[in-house]
């Protein structure tokens, strides 16, 4: 099936090197969609782990437990993208829960 394009709102067939340029550059987004998931599911997760940088402070109001539990949150939460090869597993994986504080 043809591809058109607009040109001086006029609708025309692209040609067989803009049809190839057109597939090379769609290619080369699916190609990508994992490194741009990726680079999200980072974004947030370390924005969390900046968020609970407090906990490692010697003068955090902790218990002994609840400072274990939330080093096991931020391990799950550095460990996220391990083992992810496809933008699918990066788009269903799920954060850990945040202790209480």
């Amino acid at each position: 099936m043809p591809k058109y394009k607009h040109v001086n709102n006029e609708l025309i067939e692209i040609t067989g090197v803009e049809l190839e340029e057109l597939n090379a550059r769609e290619q080369a987004w699916k190609d990508s969609a994992l490194d741009r998931e990726l680079q999200q599911l980072r974004k947030k997760r370390n924005k969390l782990l900046l968020e609970c940088d407090w906990i490692e402070l010697n003068n955090a109001p902790l218990t002994d437990l609840q400072k274990n539990e939330w080093r096991v949150y931020r391990t799950e939460l550095r460990d996220l993208t391990n083992g992810l090869t496809t933008a699918d597993e990066v788009i269903a994986k799920e954060f850990p829960t945040k202790p209480s504080e």
